[in-house]
């Protein structure tokens, strides 16, 4: 069995082999997904085969396909969906992104018990909402092996976006390798799958780090290379179910608006998409309008959506959906005839992590503000000023001890300052010297103290000062010479419906240690408590996301849309899911408005499986949780 040690190889290699390969593939494939729609639909699901790129390949997939078929509703109308499991194990299946009632929302153990072997459940919901959604399974990891489909939901009056044609886009990941084993791989060691380690070849070439900051990173036992835990080493990158040398091909005739409904339903890929020739024009984010913004470029975490709006000309255009670290890409074709393509963009240099990432971008060691509760009476929505908890929000894991201040994102008083021993706080910016530090060691917080929680040890806390990263545009993004989109640049096109300045503030931290493959909200893993984030019924509450690992996360609330905390007021952007990017925070304002028990998770596939994955529970007043 070949080893990440004996295959290591640089982005510019990668970068000459892949345009080779990827343009011999074949032309001219138009496979439209497969629509299922009206008032009564089933979906079965069941073992298949599929062919990617030539190879045949295990599968589970819905009515014979996967992705699944194009579910389309229409807003207004009452949804019978009958899931029939063919499968000899429980499944289900989640309608991401809809507002359905808590029974039907598709998780085992939160929502229901799941749909047992060869038994049919049924889901008969009112659709709520119109825009681009998708559907997967919760059960195990089989979402990994293809048990995901889109779903699209018409306005019931005029569509304010304006087109003449649509294609759905679903990107997504797909091993030959058993998901469990993957799994297993993750834990034996976090970067197994990194086959883009530093070389001397990439020193001298300039693409790595100079040796000296390199020497501080190992001095860390941090590797900056370590940007996804799943990367094209164990993964092709697919486009509606195929790869790369498949080719994927959309038709359009030149001048039209063609709408473009792009969904991440991969497993563990954030995807960097862009039309190399092509502005994209962000009309949908998660499926909630927006005002329109004209990118050249845009991050889509798993389980984002994102729709465009692109104006091709009389020729030929590659979709490229190059994964994070820049191991491989998903490819399409938009041509005005079959048989046309285009050139391939090759795989460009792979990011290297940054201080930033580690949490030492915003590090300031200046004067720290009094903490002070919400001032109700500020403007609304985007620009009240929280630093810390406040009357009525549960308390900090570890309160500052002994009285005094608290900087904002910071608790000094479960800061162990004995573990930061060689810390050049002088140079604690991005790119500074952090010689001596022992990430191993450093653990500023212990979230494992809760009462009835089990300790959940080795926890690292690599963000002593986080940084608010909404208009961060993705790590490798920074500096790529044109436009790319940030959650800053995104507004509502229509006002929120709840305008309320929040009551109280919800600090979630997001935990791990890389080494061990241990993810957790607050140090605790979802198989360590079964204690609920609770919220009450129609409260206002905002949430602080601080990300206190060097990775990326999507997290994901089931059942509810909340506000990103951008400062656009009573405009700002509704999601379902946010990217927290490594050593940032993320805001937002949720009205807890939907009765019952939800998932809250990061949708890294395996980030969830290993315990990164909570439940929100919301009551009425005196309701028990």
């Amino acid at each position: 069995m070949l080893r990440a040690s004996s295959l290591v190889c640089g982005a510019a290699a990668l970068s000459a082999w892949f345009p080779a390969w990827a343009q011999s593939g074949s032309s001219g494939l138009v496979a439209p997904l497969p629509t299922v729609s009206g008032d009564d639909i089933t979906l079965r699901i069941a073992r298949q085969t599929m062919t990617i790129d030539g190879r045949t390949q295990k599968a589970i997939g819905i009515n014979g396909t996967v992705p699944g078929p194009l579910i389309r509703l229409k807003e207004g109308q009452v949804a019978r969906l009958t899931v029939v499991n063919e499968l000899d194990e429980d499944s289900s299946l989640h309608w991401h992104g809809l507002l359905v009632p808590a029974k039907y929302d598709g998780v085992p153990g939160i929502s229901f018990p799941g749909v047992a072997p060869r038994s049919t459940y049924v889901a008969e919901f009112p659709v709520k909402q119109a825009g681009t959604y998708w559907y997967h399974s919760h059960s195990g990891l089989q979402e990994q092996l293809g048990l995901y489909g889109p779903i699209v939901i018409d306005p019931a009056g005029p569509d304010p976006v304006g087109y003449d044609r649509e294609h759905i886009i679903v990107l997504s990941d797909h091993s030959p390798t058993d998901p469990a084993t993957i799994y297993r791989r993750m834990k034996v060691g976090d970067a197994y799958y990194d086959f883009q380690k530093q070389t001397l070849s990439g020193v001298l070439a300039g693409r790595d780090q100079p040796q000296k900051e390199r020497m501080k990173w190992g001095g860390m036992r941090m590797s900056p290379t370590d940007i996804a835990d799943g990367t094209g080493a164990a993964y092709t990158y697919l486009v509606n179910g195929h790869g790369p040398r498949d080719n994927w091909t959309a038709l359009f005739t030149p001048g039209e608006r063609v709408r473009l409904r792009i969904i991440n339903a991969s497993a563990m890929t954030t995807f960097n998409v862009r039309i190399p020739g092509l502005p994209l024009t962000i009309v949908q984010a998660d499926g909630q309008d927006v005002m329109p913004v004209e990118v050249d470029e845009f991050q889509i975490g798993v389980a984002e959506t994102y729709d465009a709006v692109v104006v091709p000309g009389d020729r030929a255009y590659t979709l490229v959906g190059e994964s994070v670290d820049r191991s491989g890409l998903a490819r399409a074709t938009l041509a005005p005839r079959a048989g046309m393509t285009a050139e391939v963009p090759p795989l460009r240099n792979r990011p290297l992590a940054t201080m930033t990432d580690m949490g030492m971008g915003g590090m300031d060691m200046g004067p720290m503000p009094p903490k002070r509760p919400i001032d109700s009476s500020a403007e609304q929505n985007g620009s009240v000023t929280i630093a810390g908890h406040v009357a009525g929000a549960p308390a900090a894991p570890n309160p500052p001890a002994g009285g005094g201040t608290a900087m904002p994102g910071m608790n000094h008083g479960a800061m162990d300052h004995g573990s930061m021993a060689g810390m050049d706080h002088g140079a604690g910016a991005a790119g500074g010297a952090m010689a001596g530090m022992d990430h191993g060691a450093m653990k500023m917080r212990d979230f494992s103290n809760a009462p009835g929680v089990t300790r959940n040890p080795g926890v690292q806390t690599i963000a002593p000062m986080p940084i608010d990263r909404t208009d961060y545009p993705g790590q490798g993004l920074e500096d790529v010479g044109h436009r790319v989109l940030a959650y800053r640049q995104l507004m509502a096109r229509t006002r929120n419906p709840d305008v309320r300045a929040p009551s109280r503030q919800l600090e979630i931290h997001l935990t791990g240690n890389m080494e061990r493959f241990m993810w957790s909200f607050d140090g605790i893993k979802m198989s360590d408590t079964m204690a609920p984030f609770p919220f009450r019924l129609g409260e206002r509450v905002r949430v602080k996301l601080v990300n206190d690992t060097m990775m990326a996360h999507p997290i994901h609330l089931h059942g509810h849309f909340f506000e990103l905390v951008t400062g656009h007021g009573d405009h700002a952007p509704r999601k379902h899911t946010v990217i927290v990017q490594p050593g940032g925070t993320v805001s937002w304002d949720l009205t807890a408005d939907a009765e019952g028990d939800w998932a809250f998770h990061c949708h890294l596939l395996y980030h969830m499986h290993a315990g990164m994955m909570r439940t929100v529970s919301v009551r009425r007043d005196g309701g028990a949780a």
